[in-house]
């Protein structure tokens, strides 16, 4: 009754480009529909990288995506926002298991769950500073409520990353586990 929702482009880190929202789009149909049985889900990432953030080269300026999923912009507000309202919304316990980096939106990502959990390798970064945006993915809200107004602006403004026991030292996440056991441990969590 568990579903295990991956990042699955291990080449990049698991970076989210437009394609791979629609992919998770459509995950998320089958996970929110009461047939399947789901009473809670994992997400993870595949290979060493739990999500590395927004694949700039996937969608900016290529010419496989509409004009509006080019946009910046437009693509938080027709893409990203709307899988991390689901997430947020999900009626089920959601677990994330943050293996490596969760970098950008990835970091949004991995805040959304109910229980984060990470492996000691882990780590976490507000890399919008160094792209020069506002920190989005709705890290604006999420994060000074996790770990308080200060560390958030410091986070943010410093780009720094930060490791897996000082977030758990922090309260921006619940566990830490060793690398091998990250998986295991939050399927028995969200068993």
């Amino acid at each position: 009754h568990v579903g295990v929702l991956t990042l699955n482009h291990p080449e990049v880190l698991n970076a989210v480009s437009p394609e791979m929202l629609k992919g998770l789009m459509a995950a998320m149909s089958y996970v929110e529909d009461a047939d399947t049985g789901l009473r809670a889900l994992v997400m993870t990432g595949e290979g060493r990288g739990f999500c590395a953030g927004a694949n700039l080269s996937g969608g900016a300026g290529s010419n496989e995506f509409s004009p509006r999923e080019r946009d910046a912009g437009a693509a938080l507000e027709t893409m990203y926002h709307p899988f991390l309202r689901r997430l947020r919304n999900l009626r089920m316990p959601f677990v994330t298991a943050v293996n490596g980096a969760a970098a950008g939106v990835g970091m949004s990502f991995a805040m959304m769950g109910d229980m984060i959990l990470a492996a000691r390798s882990a780590y976490f970064l507000q890399a919008f500073r160094r792209i020069g945006l506002v920190p989005d993915g709705g890290s604006t809200w999420l994060l000074p409520r996790l770990v308080g107004w200060a560390r958030a602006k410091e986070l943010s403004l410093m780009g720094e990353k930060l490791s897996a026991e000082r977030a758990l030292e922090w309260g921006l996440i619940n566990r830490v586990h060793d690398d091998a056991a990250l998986l295991p441990e939050a399927m028995k969590l969200a068993q």
